[in-house]
């Protein structure tokens, strides 16, 4: 008779914190900047895969992957070949000033998955999601010699300067920092779950759209709009997928008006959805080709490395009107490079099927179903949202708002039992594990999920 092995479970040796976390966060509390979150006594020591070790041996299943950055897990060994072959290459030759195969390479492998034929697009390379947002911008008014952006309320898109300007998710990020970016608005996200301007879930997006026609009238001229920036699927909002049709409707009305279309894709793209855009999801619905991408967060398993991707037509700014000097870093590239090998299927992660991109479809769906049967059990989650391995459980009161404090006591709970998470929105927790997670490993998370939920 063959035994199956058991599945991996948290480890938890100490009380959490432990000793060893305590000590560090006590010594964390006095030299780094105050403003820091620190929403769990947790100090990393070492990872592997979707596990995570701190300080004191207390072994954690990773649900959030460091905000949906670490595509390929902890310590993936082909990233970490690949980082190593690098570094004794070398490990840095400002990319503003020097071409490399490495970057070129990459930019070419990026471009594949979104050009059409007859239309190419080139890449800028940056350092963080900020500063692909504020590349974007650059660009867009650069190119159409308007000034105005239109952004949308729960959006976050990085915290200098423009891009907070940009971000409508919290008013802690701007208080106290202005004058911020002039000539900025914002219009409500098109949420199905909580339809503003007085919609329902099924005509939310035409709402929105007819909302920014009636700003056309009345308050901001179209002809001085450079760019409508949005998530297609939004992340520190509430993980908040839009209605099927809001996008192509979007696409139509920037193409009527000669507004640039901007994809923010940092926390949603690079395969989190199980394509490798999220935009991607809406396009048997209608075009919805952006005009301008940006990348960052899961590109590189967790080495600094963002990306711009515009429409050759578009990308027109002129020589040394922007660069960076850290940007396309090779280390980073060449950790994109790998994790590209392992979304793309051209290396292939055990247990996880032809790619990453399948993986997250195939793990993520059963996790969104299994999530969705727990509603019956717990009424307070009002919502299970996503796509892929983007995923939102929205806690609610038993007259429907959004139950923040409730959402804090579950994740507190299933912290308590080994479960990494992190919240999003007013109530809502995120599912974002690592691309590399099993049907195993997320059976594993699900069942602390609902032990968690039932305590309270």
């Amino acid at each position: 008779m063959t035994t199956l092995p058991k599945p991996r479970l948290p480890l938890l040796r100490t009380a959490l914190p432990g000793p060893r976390t305590a000590e560090i966060m006590a010594r964390d509390a006095r030299h780094l900047s105050t403003s820091y979150m620190r929403p769990y006594p947790f100090v990393p020591d070492h990872g592997e895969g979707v596990w995570l070790t701190d300080v004191d041996g207390n072994t954690m299943l990773d649900f959030f992957a460091g905000i949906a950055v670490s595509t390929t897990g902890h310590a993936h060994p082909h990233v970490v070949r690949a980082v190593q072959e690098q570094v004794t290459r070398f490990s840095h030759v400002c990319l503003t000033d020097y071409p490399q195969e490495i970057t070129t390479s990459l930019a070419e492998r990026l471009v594949k998955h979104i050009e059409r034929p007859g239309e190419k697009w080139r890449v800028f390379f940056g350092n963080s999601g900020a500063e692909a947002v504020e590349a974007a911008v650059k660009l867009a008014r650069n190119h159409t010699g308007r000034t105005h952006i239109i952004s949308t309320l729960g959006s976050f898109h990085g915290r200098t300067y423009g891009a907070i300007t940009l971000t409508g998710s919290k008013t802690k990020y701007k208080r106290g920092f202005g004058p911020l970016l002039p000539n900025v608005s914002h219009v409500p996200y098109p949420n199905p779950f909580r339809p503003p301007l007085g919609s329902t879930p099924e005509t939310c997006g035409q709402a929105v759209l007819d909302h920014v026609e009636l700003l056309f009238q009345t308050v901001i001229p179209a002809d001085e709009v450079a760019a409508f920036i949005i998530e297609p699927m939004q992340g520190e909002g509430g993980y908040i997928v839009p209605p099927r049709d809001f996008l192509p409707k979007l696409r139509d009305l920037c193409d009527k008006h000669g507004i640039l279309l901007i994809f923010d894709e940092v926390q949603a793209g690079m395969g989190r959805t199980g394509k490798m855009f999220s935009f991607q999801q809406f396009e048997q619905d209608g075009d919805v080709q952006p005009d301008i991408v940006t990348l960052a967060k899961g590109i590189a398993s967790g080495l600094p490395i963002s990306a711009m991707l515009a429409k050759e037509s578009v990308m027109t700014w002129p020589v040394g009107s922007h660069g960076s000097t850290f940007g396309g870093n090779p280390v980073a590239a060449a950790a994109a490079h790998a994790t590209l090998d392992l979304l793309e299927g051209v290396v292939k992660h055990p247990g996880c099927g032809e790619s990453l991109l399948e993986n997250a479809r195939e793990v993520g769906g059963y996790i969104l179903s299994e999530l969705r049967k727990m509603q019956a059990d717990f009424p307070f989650l009002g919502d299970v949202r996503g796509e892929g391995l983007f995923i939102g459980l929205e806690f609610v009161t038993p007259d429907g708002r959004p139950d923040g404090k409730l959402r804090d006591r579950a994740s507190l709970e299933m912290f308590g039992r080994g479960l990494l998470n992190l919240d999003c929105g007013e109530a809502v927790i995120r599912v974002s594990p690592p691309l590399i997670l099993t049907r195993d490993e997320a059976e594993t998370g699900l069942g602390i999920m609902r032990e968690a939920l039932a305590a309270l």
